[in-house]
Protein backbone atom coordinates (compact mmCIF):
# COMPACT_ATOMS: atom_id res chain seq x y z
CA UNK A 1 0.00 0.00 0.00
CA UNK A 2 3.05 2.33 1.38
CA UNK A 3 4.40 1.87 -2.50
CA UNK A 4 0.88 2.65 -4.33
CA UNK A 5 0.42 5.88 -1.95
CA UNK A 6 3.99 7.12 -3.53
CA UNK A 7 4.29 9.89 -5.84
CA UNK A 8 6.94 7.75 -8.30
CA UNK A 9 5.42 4.86 -8.51
CA UNK A 10 1.89 5.07 -9.68
CA UNK A 11 3.23 7.42 -12.50
CA UNK A 12 5.78 4.61 -13.76
CA UNK A 13 2.03 2.04 -13.43
CA UNK A 14 0.21 4.56 -15.12
CA UNK A 15 3.09 4.72 -18.36
CA UNK A 16 3.45 1.33 -18.39
CA UNK A 17 -0.60 0.27 -18.42
CA UNK A 18 -1.29 2.88 -21.14
CA UNK A 19 2.29 1.04 -23.64
CA UNK A 20 0.37 -2.00 -22.83
CA UNK A 21 -2.64 -1.10 -23.75
CA UNK A 22 -1.31 0.12 -26.91
CA UNK A 23 0.70 -3.07 -27.37
CA UNK A 24 -2.46 -5.40 -27.28
CA UNK A 25 -4.59 -3.37 -29.58
CA UNK A 26 -1.68 -4.28 -32.31
CA UNK A 27 -1.25 -7.73 -31.87
CA UNK A 28 -3.22 -10.30 -33.82
CA UNK A 29 -5.34 -11.13 -30.82
CA UNK A 30 -5.84 -7.04 -30.23
CA UNK A 31 -9.72 -6.79 -32.06
CA UNK A 32 -11.09 -9.40 -29.85
CA UNK A 33 -9.72 -7.70 -26.25
CA UNK A 34 -10.95 -4.42 -28.23
CA UNK A 35 -14.14 -6.32 -28.90
CA UNK A 36 -14.91 -7.25 -25.24
CA UNK A 37 -13.97 -3.60 -23.81
CA UNK A 38 -16.79 -2.63 -26.11
CA UNK A 39 -19.16 -5.49 -24.33
CA UNK A 40 -22.55 -4.16 -22.92
CA UNK A 41 -23.11 -4.24 -18.91
CA UNK A 42 -26.59 -3.09 -18.27
CA UNK A 43 -27.86 -3.10 -14.83
CA UNK A 44 -31.06 -5.05 -14.48
CA UNK A 45 -34.43 -2.99 -13.48
CA UNK A 46 -32.40 0.62 -14.38
CA UNK A 47 -31.68 2.63 -17.87
CA UNK A 48 -28.07 2.06 -16.60
CA UNK A 49 -26.58 0.44 -19.60
CA UNK A 50 -22.82 0.83 -20.10
CA UNK A 51 -19.87 -1.05 -21.72
CA UNK A 52 -16.77 -2.10 -19.87
CA UNK A 53 -15.03 0.43 -20.98
CA UNK A 54 -17.89 3.10 -20.07
CA UNK A 55 -18.07 1.75 -16.85
CA UNK A 56 -14.09 2.05 -16.71
CA UNK A 57 -14.57 5.70 -18.00
CA UNK A 58 -17.62 6.74 -16.58
CA UNK A 59 -17.78 4.88 -13.60
CA UNK A 60 -13.97 4.14 -11.93
CA UNK A 61 -12.63 7.12 -13.26
CA UNK A 62 -15.52 9.45 -11.47
CA UNK A 63 -13.65 7.82 -7.93
CA UNK A 64 -10.77 9.35 -9.41
CA UNK A 65 -12.37 12.30 -9.87
CA UNK A 66 -14.01 12.32 -6.18
CA UNK A 67 -9.82 12.34 -5.20
CA UNK A 68 -8.84 15.10 -7.44
CA UNK A 69 -11.88 17.29 -6.02
CA UNK A 70 -11.25 16.39 -2.39
CA UNK A 71 -7.47 18.02 -3.00
CA UNK A 72 -8.86 20.80 -4.69
CA UNK A 73 -10.77 21.69 -1.87
CA UNK A 74 -7.83 21.72 0.38
CA UNK A 75 -5.83 24.00 -2.16
CA UNK A 76 -8.66 25.94 -2.26
CA UNK A 77 -9.25 26.32 1.15
CA UNK A 78 -6.29 26.10 3.14
CA UNK A 79 -3.33 25.63 0.43
CA UNK A 80 -1.31 27.06 -1.93
CA UNK A 81 -4.00 28.16 -4.03
CA UNK A 82 -6.43 29.49 -0.57
CA UNK A 83 -5.64 33.37 -1.72
CA UNK A 84 -5.81 35.43 -4.39
CA UNK A 85 -2.11 36.94 -4.08
CA UNK A 86 -1.10 32.85 -3.89
CA UNK A 87 -2.68 31.86 -6.88
CA UNK A 88 -2.53 34.66 -9.15
CA UNK A 89 1.10 33.85 -10.68
CA UNK A 90 0.13 30.24 -11.55
CA UNK A 91 -3.18 30.91 -12.91
CA UNK A 92 -2.05 33.29 -14.99
CA UNK A 93 0.95 30.19 -16.10
CA UNK A 94 -1.96 28.42 -16.73
CA UNK A 95 -4.31 30.31 -18.64
CA UNK A 96 -1.10 30.44 -21.26
CA UNK A 97 -1.21 26.52 -20.58
CA UNK A 98 -4.51 26.92 -21.97
CA UNK A 99 -4.58 29.23 -24.44
CA UNK A 100 -1.62 28.98 -26.32
CA UNK A 101 -2.30 24.98 -26.89
CA UNK A 102 -5.40 25.94 -28.21
CA UNK A 103 -4.75 28.19 -30.95
CA UNK A 104 -1.91 25.44 -32.11
CA UNK A 105 -4.48 23.02 -32.17
CA UNK A 106 -6.98 25.07 -33.97
CA UNK A 107 -4.59 26.47 -36.17
CA UNK A 108 -3.39 22.52 -37.35
CA UNK A 109 -7.03 20.87 -37.00
CA UNK A 110 -9.30 23.89 -36.70
CA UNK A 111 -9.98 24.05 -40.41
CA UNK A 112 -11.79 20.53 -40.63
CA UNK A 113 -15.13 20.54 -39.22
CA UNK A 114 -14.67 16.80 -38.31
CA UNK A 115 -11.02 17.50 -36.38
CA UNK A 116 -12.33 21.31 -34.71
CA UNK A 117 -13.99 19.82 -31.80
CA UNK A 118 -10.69 18.45 -30.22
CA UNK A 119 -9.19 21.84 -29.28
CA UNK A 120 -9.89 21.34 -25.34
CA UNK A 121 -7.80 17.88 -25.47
CA UNK A 122 -4.24 19.66 -25.21
CA UNK A 123 -5.15 21.74 -22.32
CA UNK A 124 -5.01 19.20 -19.74
CA UNK A 125 -2.09 18.24 -17.18
CA UNK A 126 -1.63 15.02 -15.03
CA UNK A 127 -1.01 15.74 -12.07
CA UNK A 128 -0.54 12.31 -11.44
CA UNK A 129 2.64 12.40 -13.70
CA UNK A 130 3.27 16.26 -12.33
CA UNK A 131 3.64 14.51 -9.26
CA UNK A 132 6.13 11.55 -10.32
CA UNK A 133 8.50 13.47 -12.54
CA UNK A 134 8.85 16.18 -9.38
CA UNK A 135 9.90 12.96 -6.98
CA UNK A 136 12.05 11.24 -9.74
CA UNK A 137 14.04 14.09 -11.34
CA UNK A 138 12.89 17.02 -8.71
CA UNK A 139 14.69 16.88 -6.33
CA UNK A 140 16.65 19.91 -4.79
CA UNK A 141 14.12 22.36 -6.49
CA UNK A 142 13.44 24.73 -4.21
CA UNK A 143 10.15 25.34 -2.15
CA UNK A 144 8.72 28.63 -4.65
CA UNK A 145 9.47 26.30 -7.86
CA UNK A 146 8.06 22.97 -6.39
CA UNK A 147 4.58 24.94 -5.28
CA UNK A 148 4.33 26.99 -8.72
CA UNK A 149 4.51 23.53 -10.42
CA UNK A 150 1.96 21.90 -8.16
CA UNK A 151 -0.32 25.05 -8.18
CA UNK A 152 -0.08 24.80 -11.88
CA UNK A 153 -1.33 21.28 -11.69
CA UNK A 154 -3.58 21.80 -9.76
CA UNK A 155 -5.65 24.68 -11.94
CA UNK A 156 -5.13 22.81 -15.26
CA UNK A 157 -7.28 20.17 -13.66
CA UNK A 158 -9.46 22.64 -12.46
CA UNK A 159 -9.85 24.07 -16.43
CA UNK A 160 -10.53 20.02 -17.45
CA UNK A 161 -12.93 19.70 -14.69
CA UNK A 162 -14.65 22.78 -16.13
CA UNK A 163 -14.49 21.42 -19.57
CA UNK A 164 -15.82 18.13 -19.23
CA UNK A 165 -18.85 20.14 -17.23
CA UNK A 166 -19.25 22.47 -19.69
CA UNK A 167 -18.59 21.40 -23.36
CA UNK A 168 -19.67 17.35 -23.17
CA UNK A 169 -22.97 17.68 -21.48
CA UNK A 170 -25.92 16.20 -24.08
CA UNK A 171 -29.45 16.22 -23.93
CA UNK A 172 -29.73 17.26 -20.31
CA UNK A 173 -32.71 15.81 -18.35
CA UNK A 174 -33.01 18.64 -15.77
CA UNK A 175 -35.22 16.46 -13.72
CA UNK A 176 -32.25 14.03 -13.08
CA UNK A 177 -29.52 16.51 -12.70
CA UNK A 178 -31.65 18.07 -10.11
CA UNK A 179 -32.13 14.88 -8.10
CA UNK A 180 -28.69 14.56 -8.14
CA UNK A 181 -27.83 17.54 -6.96
CA UNK A 182 -29.63 16.83 -4.11
CA UNK A 183 -27.93 13.51 -3.67
CA UNK A 184 -25.11 15.88 -3.59
CA UNK A 185 -26.32 17.97 -0.68
CA UNK A 186 -27.61 15.20 1.14
CA UNK A 187 -24.22 13.47 1.23
CA UNK A 188 -22.74 16.85 2.31
CA UNK A 189 -24.96 16.93 5.41
CA UNK A 190 -24.31 13.21 5.96
CA UNK A 191 -20.73 13.74 6.10
CA UNK A 192 -20.69 16.75 8.54
CA UNK A 193 -22.95 14.33 11.14
CA UNK A 194 -20.26 12.87 12.24
CA UNK A 195 -17.11 14.84 10.75
CA UNK A 196 -14.49 13.03 13.28
CA UNK A 197 -15.51 9.21 12.94
CA UNK A 198 -16.35 8.96 16.49
CA UNK A 199 -19.58 7.17 15.98
CA UNK A 200 -20.90 4.19 14.32
CA UNK A 201 -18.40 4.34 11.05
CA UNK A 202 -19.77 1.49 9.40
CA UNK A 203 -23.57 2.75 8.85
CA UNK A 204 -22.31 6.62 8.58
CA UNK A 205 -19.79 5.23 5.80
CA UNK A 206 -22.51 2.43 4.23
CA UNK A 207 -25.07 6.06 3.86
CA UNK A 208 -22.06 8.28 2.47
CA UNK A 209 -21.82 5.50 0.14
CA UNK A 210 -24.99 4.95 -1.21
CA UNK A 211 -25.87 8.40 -1.02
CA UNK A 212 -22.64 8.84 -3.74
CA UNK A 213 -23.96 6.09 -5.65
CA UNK A 214 -26.95 7.35 -6.32
CA UNK A 215 -25.98 10.60 -6.91
CA UNK A 216 -23.49 9.69 -9.29
CA UNK A 217 -26.26 7.61 -10.88
CA UNK A 218 -28.43 10.46 -11.27
CA UNK A 219 -26.05 12.65 -12.64
CA UNK A 220 -25.18 10.20 -15.21
CA UNK A 221 -28.75 9.84 -16.28
CA UNK A 222 -29.35 13.42 -16.65
CA UNK A 223 -26.77 13.65 -19.10
CA UNK A 224 -23.72 15.56 -18.14
CA UNK A 225 -20.85 13.19 -17.42
CA UNK A 226 -21.14 10.94 -15.13
CA UNK A 227 -16.92 11.93 -13.57
CA UNK A 228 -19.03 15.47 -12.50
CA UNK A 229 -20.57 13.67 -9.90
CA UNK A 230 -17.21 12.89 -8.59
CA UNK A 231 -16.54 16.60 -8.62
CA UNK A 232 -19.25 17.23 -6.91
CA UNK A 233 -19.30 15.06 -4.07
CA UNK A 234 -15.56 15.52 -3.46
CA UNK A 235 -15.55 19.20 -3.30
CA UNK A 236 -19.47 19.36 -1.21
CA UNK A 237 -17.75 16.55 2.11
CA UNK A 238 -16.76 18.39 5.02
CA UNK A 239 -13.06 18.13 4.70
CA UNK A 240 -11.58 16.32 7.81
CA UNK A 241 -13.57 12.94 6.18
CA UNK A 242 -13.16 13.55 2.84
CA UNK A 243 -9.06 13.42 3.52
CA UNK A 244 -9.95 10.46 5.37
CA UNK A 245 -11.79 9.08 1.98
CA UNK A 246 -9.28 10.33 -0.09
CA UNK A 247 -6.79 8.27 1.77
CA UNK A 248 -8.22 5.52 1.86
CA UNK A 249 -9.02 5.98 -1.61
CA UNK A 250 -5.57 6.55 -2.87
CA UNK A 251 -4.02 2.96 -3.19
CA UNK A 252 -7.06 1.23 -5.38
CA UNK A 253 -7.02 4.87 -7.63
CA UNK A 254 -3.11 4.41 -8.11
CA UNK A 255 -2.79 0.45 -8.67
CA UNK A 256 -6.26 -0.30 -10.25
CA UNK A 257 -8.22 2.65 -11.62
CA UNK A 258 -5.85 4.94 -13.43
CA UNK A 259 -4.04 1.87 -14.62
CA UNK A 260 -7.07 0.31 -15.68
CA UNK A 261 -8.30 3.98 -17.43
CA UNK A 262 -4.91 3.96 -19.33
CA UNK A 263 -4.86 0.65 -20.45
CA UNK A 264 -8.22 1.01 -21.87
CA UNK A 265 -8.11 4.54 -23.35
CA UNK A 266 -4.84 3.27 -25.51
CA UNK A 267 -6.41 0.10 -26.84
CA UNK A 268 -6.00 2.19 -30.23
CA UNK A 269 -4.96 0.09 -33.47
CA UNK A 270 -2.20 2.11 -34.99
CA UNK A 271 -3.31 2.99 -38.67
CA UNK A 272 -1.35 1.33 -41.17
CA UNK A 273 -1.16 4.67 -43.83
CA UNK A 274 1.20 7.03 -44.49
CA UNK A 275 1.94 10.10 -42.16
CA UNK A 276 0.29 12.22 -45.03
CA UNK A 277 -3.20 10.17 -44.39
CA UNK A 278 -3.03 10.07 -40.71
CA UNK A 279 -5.88 12.90 -39.29
CA UNK A 280 -5.33 16.73 -38.29
CA UNK A 281 -6.28 16.09 -34.59
CA UNK A 282 -3.32 13.49 -34.24
CA UNK A 283 -0.65 16.03 -35.33
CA UNK A 284 -2.44 19.14 -33.55
CA UNK A 285 -2.38 17.52 -30.13
CA UNK A 286 1.14 16.01 -31.11
CA UNK A 287 2.36 19.50 -31.18
CA UNK A 288 0.08 21.34 -29.10
CA UNK A 289 0.80 18.95 -26.04
CA UNK A 290 4.17 19.64 -25.55
CA UNK A 291 5.14 23.10 -27.64
CA UNK A 292 2.11 25.06 -26.81
CA UNK A 293 2.40 24.15 -23.07
CA UNK A 294 5.92 24.82 -22.70
CA UNK A 295 5.12 28.27 -24.75
CA UNK A 296 2.21 29.21 -23.07
CA UNK A 297 3.63 28.44 -19.88
CA UNK A 298 6.62 29.90 -20.05
CA UNK A 299 5.36 33.11 -21.39
CA UNK A 300 2.50 33.92 -19.29
CA UNK A 301 4.14 32.80 -16.32
CA UNK A 302 6.96 35.06 -17.53
CA UNK A 303 4.53 38.03 -17.57
CA UNK A 304 2.66 37.03 -14.19
CA UNK A 305 6.35 36.97 -12.48
CA UNK A 306 6.59 40.80 -14.31
CA UNK A 307 3.68 41.79 -12.55
CA UNK A 308 3.97 40.66 -9.33
CA UNK A 309 2.83 42.39 -6.27
CA UNK A 310 4.63 43.02 -3.23
CA UNK A 311 4.17 40.69 -0.74
CA UNK A 312 3.60 37.59 -3.23
CA UNK A 313 5.72 34.40 -3.28
CA UNK A 314 9.12 35.00 -4.96
CA UNK A 315 9.57 35.35 -8.75
CA UNK A 316 10.49 31.92 -10.59
CA UNK A 317 13.08 31.95 -12.38
CA UNK A 318 12.43 31.62 -16.44
CA UNK A 319 14.45 28.67 -16.91
CA UNK A 320 12.14 26.69 -13.91
CA UNK A 321 9.29 28.17 -16.30
CA UNK A 322 10.47 26.53 -19.10
CA UNK A 323 10.56 23.30 -16.68
CA UNK A 324 7.00 23.93 -16.01
CA UNK A 325 5.72 24.24 -19.36
CA UNK A 326 7.12 20.39 -20.18
CA UNK A 327 5.60 19.46 -17.32
CA UNK A 328 2.07 20.82 -17.90
CA UNK A 329 2.58 18.93 -21.37
CA UNK A 330 1.90 15.74 -19.93
CA UNK A 331 -1.66 15.58 -20.53
CA UNK A 332 -2.48 11.82 -20.23
CA UNK A 333 -5.68 10.74 -17.82
CA UNK A 334 -7.60 14.18 -18.87
CA UNK A 335 -6.37 14.71 -21.90
CA UNK A 336 -7.22 10.98 -23.28
CA UNK A 337 -10.60 11.30 -21.51
CA UNK A 338 -11.01 14.55 -23.34
CA UNK A 339 -10.33 12.44 -26.82
CA UNK A 340 -12.82 10.48 -25.66
CA UNK A 341 -15.32 12.72 -25.52
CA UNK A 342 -14.58 15.32 -28.19
CA UNK A 343 -14.52 12.37 -31.25
CA UNK A 344 -16.79 9.69 -29.14
CA UNK A 345 -19.14 9.75 -32.65
CA UNK A 346 -16.00 9.47 -34.79
CA UNK A 347 -14.03 6.07 -33.50
CA UNK A 348 -11.17 6.84 -36.43
CA UNK A 349 -10.44 10.37 -35.56
CA UNK A 350 -10.52 9.42 -31.81
CA UNK A 351 -8.12 6.75 -32.23
CA UNK A 352 -5.65 9.14 -33.61
CA UNK A 353 -6.64 11.81 -30.91
CA UNK A 354 -5.55 9.50 -28.35
CA UNK A 355 -2.49 8.22 -30.62
CA UNK A 356 -1.63 12.12 -30.84
CA UNK A 357 -2.00 11.84 -26.85
CA UNK A 358 0.44 9.73 -25.91
CA UNK A 359 3.06 10.94 -28.22
CA UNK A 360 2.34 14.40 -26.90
CA UNK A 361 2.43 13.47 -23.37
CA UNK A 362 5.56 10.91 -23.67
CA UNK A 363 7.75 13.82 -25.98
CA UNK A 364 6.69 16.23 -23.19
CA UNK A 365 7.81 13.74 -20.42
CA UNK A 366 11.51 12.91 -22.10
CA UNK A 367 11.17 16.77 -22.36
CA UNK A 368 10.37 17.30 -18.59
CA UNK A 369 12.76 14.62 -17.20
CA UNK A 370 16.37 16.37 -18.55
CA UNK A 371 15.11 19.90 -18.16
CA UNK A 372 13.58 19.08 -14.76
CA UNK A 373 17.20 17.08 -13.51
CA UNK A 374 19.02 20.16 -14.67
CA UNK A 375 17.03 22.92 -12.71
CA UNK A 376 17.40 20.57 -9.79
CA UNK A 377 21.20 20.18 -10.45
CA UNK A 378 21.50 23.76 -10.83
CA UNK A 379 19.44 24.75 -7.56
CA UNK A 380 21.56 22.00 -5.51
CA UNK A 381 24.95 23.08 -6.53
CA UNK A 382 25.39 26.43 -4.44
CA UNK A 383 24.34 24.20 -1.56
CA UNK A 384 26.42 21.83 -1.94
CA UNK A 385 29.56 24.63 -2.50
Amino acid sequence: MKLLRSERFPAILLLASAALGLLVANLPFGGAVIEFSHAHLPIPGTPIDLSLAHWVSDGLLAIFFFGVAVELQYELTTGELSSVRRALQPAIAAAGGVLVPILIYLAVAGADPATRDGWPIPTATDIAFALGVLAVFGRGLPSPVRVFLLALAIIDDIVGIVFIALLFAHDIQLGMLAVGALLVVVFAILSRIDPDGRGPRIAVVALLTGTAVLAWAFVLLSGVHATIAGVLLGLAMQQSPAMRARHVLEPWINGAILPLFAFAAALVVIPQVSPRELSPALWAILVALPVGKIIGISLFGWLAMRMRPRGTAPAVAFPDLIAAGTLGGIGFTVSLLLANLAFADDAAIRDQAILGVLGGSTIALVLCAVLVSLRARHHRRPASS
